[in-house]
């Protein structure tokens, strides 16, 4: 898969870094439900290193993510880590007995320093603070949370803030405060309400990171990746309907970055050869058609 590595969708800025478009989530590697250890290990480890090997240099992660088996993971994989390889982890949520509850600010830090301890590593290229209520109106609570990651950016533990599953006003609220170098919201071809964020972002030159790029997992993502117009545009492009779906975000504005995870390498080459595939003029017009694409951001945005 070395042959992906000149490509993968050109690049942009992650902070003071710059990322190839094209990465890799790593939350599928733990069980079920994000609990626990992966079904195949042996694999999973694999995985990690075919995606190094093809030239993946972006890796989102969470400690949370099979209660640390990811970050263990990822340590056994590939560490010594690359000298290029940027590491984004999350923060503000935490899987206690089977429910997400929110992490408090005094909390924030342990969780950057338990990220850094079963990753191996001394600093992280981001750390996203993740919320939430995106519909919640931020205020001190929020600015406090903030304050906790701006404070590790300044001790050298992380070296850019980013933000995840946010609002436009959210997103406001930070900037006014700090720099903000990511934000990872829920987006895709049948999911696009984050779309002022994306716009707020690409007019600001922050990297937007689409969660769920194939749609959230069940019956949303069957109903878009059967259906049989995207197949159809897919055998026109040469190209599978997951292809489609990621080749369409990479399309769709160029501060966009990829992170669709996998359990098999299989899947990963599938992911990773979607930033090959090349949309024309027929192609938006068919997917803005059939999807309602609320907005053509190549050409900039409102």
């Amino acid at each position: 898969m070395t042959g992906h590595g000149q490509e993968l969708g050109g690049s942009f800025a992650l902070g003071p870094r710059r990322v190839r478009r094209a990465g890799y989530g790593a939350m599928q590697l733990s069980g079920d439900g994000v609990f626990g250890p992966p079904r195949d290990r042996d694999e999973a480890l694999r995985v990690l290193r075919a995606a190094a090997a093809a030239g993946v240099d972006h890796i989102d992660t969470a400690q949370f993510y099979g209660a640390g088996t990811v970050n263990e993971l990822l340590r056994e994989a590939l560490h010594p880590y690359p000298d290029n390889l940027a590491i984004v982890s999350k923060v503000g949520v935490r899987h206690d007995t089977g429910v997400l509850r929110p992490e408090e600010a005094r909390e924030l830090r342990q969780g950057i320093e338990d990220n850094l301890r079963a990753l191996g590593t001394g600093r992280l290229a981001a750390v996203n603070l993740r919320l939430m209520d995106p519909s919640q109106a931020p205020g001190r609570r929020f600015d406090a949370q903030l304050a906790v990651l701006v404070r590790a950016r300044e001790e050298g533990l992380i070296d850019g803030i980013g933000l995840s599953n946010i609002s436009r006003a959210q997103l406001l609220r930070a900037v006014a405060q700090t720099e903000i170098v990511c934000v990872q919201n829920l987006f895709n071809l049948a999911d696009q309400q984050s779309i002022e964020v994306l716009g707020e972002c690409r007019a600001r030159n922050i990297a937007f990171v689409p969660f769920c790029p194939l749609g959230l997992p069940g019956e949303q993502r069957r109903r878009l990746l059967t259906d049989p117009e995207l197949a159809e545009l897919g055998a026109r492009l040469a190209a599978t309907p997951v292809q489609v779906v990621l080749a369409w975000l990479l399309d769709l504005a160029p501060n966009i970055l990829l992170i669709p995870g996998t359990r098999t390498r299989a899947h990963l080459a599938e992911n990773l050869s979607a930033a090959s595939v090349r949309l024309d003029d027929t192609a938006r017009a068919e997917l803005a058609r059939r999807f309602a694409v609320v907005q053509d951001t190549r050409q900039g945005m409102s």
